[in-house]
């Protein structure tokens, strides 16, 4: 008699008997001993993972927390966070500061006037005192003018609301004729004299304040000539020295950020130099009925019923 026990219970019978039984069902042969990479096999098909359905949710959770928090514990793990978080607010805090591009004059920052610098190039010259400038922070270091997308654009359609309009800080150029206003004497030489001297160049302009026509006033400084690599130029000091402006002469808003003496001696050798607009007139011209020549203060003084800029 032959007892084989099977998964249903007991099952007896001959030897005969065993050939008539399903053999899913028999359970009479020893598991052969395991290779060591059929064990590995065993072992890994048995395994619980993270995200299986051997553990229950709150098992699960609880062995990813715990993981985490021994990971993240871990000293070398908070040296490399905290150096992280650190490179990432330095670069955001020196792209804002260095390498954000400033369109126009209403979009520098309050806190910029006064303290800051715009580095860029000149786009056009409107008249003796103001022009339009393309900011290009960090210049050619920052790829200005060579690397691609980095090109100071060309046409007016690209340069409309791009550009900062610049005041000459502590001058005063001859006006053109605008706003119904005829040109006073000097105004067009005085155009052609700054955009000979600016136009299509780098400039750097220190900030002082903004004035009611969307300029920001600044004294602007341009490297120029042999030396210019190691000295740079007051953009306003040298008209003054070319007698191409006079000193601003308005009771408010006047900025000359520390350089007024040096401006007032600069227009007093021009006109004592006959340089400029500041030449004499010659007696065939005074008796013809030349009129003495007007300071732009001056002129807008007279004028000043005429148009309403001032």
């Amino acid at each position: 008699m032959v007892v084989i026990t099977s998964r249903a219970g007991k099952v007896e019978g001959n030897n005969k008997h065993l050939n008539l039984l399903p053999p899913s069902i028999l359970n009479y042969t020893q598991p052969s001993p395991l290779s060591p990479l059929n064990h590995l096999n065993a072992r890994l098909t048995t395994m619980p993972w993270p995200l299986s359905r051997a553990q229950t949710d709150d098992q699960t959770a609880d062995d990813w927390r715990t993981r985490l928090t021994t990971t993240f514990s871990r000293p070398e793990v908070l040296a490399s966070s905290v150096l992280l978080t650190a490179a990432s607010l330095g670069a955001i805090r020196f792209y804002k500061r260095n390498l954000r591009r400033i369109p126009t004059a209403d979009h520098i920052p309050p806190h910029w006037l006064r303290e800051r610098t715009v580095f860029g190039q000149v786009t056009s010259v409107g008249d003796g005192d103001n022009f339009r400038v393309f900011h290009t922070p960090g210049g050619r270091l920052a790829g200005w003018g060579w690397m691609p997308g980095r090109k100071v654009p060309a046409t007016r359609e690209e340069l409309r609301d791009n550009t900062i309009h610049v005041r000459l800080a502590g001058i005063d150029a001859p006006e053109l004729a605008h706003f119904g206003k005829p040109a006073q004497p000097y105004g067009r030489e005085a155009l052609d004299w700054l955009s000979a001297y600016v136009l299509g160049r780098r400039v750097r302009v220190q900030l002082w304040r903004k004035d009611q026509y969307s300029r920001v006033v600044g004294t602007v400084f341009i490297r120029r000539g042999v030396l210019g690599w190691l000295m740079r130029k007051d953009v306003g000091l040298e008209m003054l020295k070319a007698g191409m402006a006079g000193m601003y002469e308005a009771k408010f808003g006047a900025e000359f950020g520390g350089r007024e003496n040096m401006y007032k001696e600069a227009e007093e050798k021009a006109r004592k130099g006959r340089v400029g607009m500041w030449v004499e007139e010659s007696v065939w011209r005074r008796l013809m009925g030349a009129k003495k020549l007007e300071s732009p203060r001056e002129y807008k003084t007279r004028t000043k019923d005429i148009g309403d800029k001032v």
